[in-house]
């Protein structure tokens, strides 16, 4: 597979299955929303391929943050999920990214250190 999208959560926040789920899912679909506007082939491409998404973890909101600049400098779509407060997390606390989708190749390059989610 040629493209795919990663989605990195932060693992400190001990956030439940439920809530990481959510996370995860806002993460994936804004990205993908962004993808499928300004990269429309790109999109198509990913979706072809069977929309590959992987689950990757940080330990804290700095690593987080340095991901999401990460792929920004590099041009690659992302999007930086910052929770609304209702439940768990404190208001506005940054739980997720979602780069891509895009070549795998190119995502690696930022993500491809970091293990994934457990």
């Amino acid at each position: 597979m040629r493209y795919k999208q990663v989605i990195v959560v932060r693992k400190d926040l001990g956030m439940s299955c439920g809530k990481l789920a959510v996370q995860v899912a806002h993460a994936s679909l804004e990205a993908a929303e962004i993808v499928r506007r300004r990269m429309p082939d790109v999109y198509r491409m990913w979706r072809e391929e069977g929309a590959k998404k992987v689950v990757v973890q940080v330990g804290s909101e700095e690593e987080l943050m340095e991901v999401y600049r990460e792929a920004l400098e590099r041009d690659l779509p992302a999007v930086l999920i910052r929770d609304a407060g209702l439940t768990e997390l404190e208001p506005g606390t940054p739980s997720a990214v979602g780069i891509g989708p895009h070549e795998g190749e190119r995502i690696d390059r930022v993500t491809g250190r970091l293990r994934l989610y457990r």
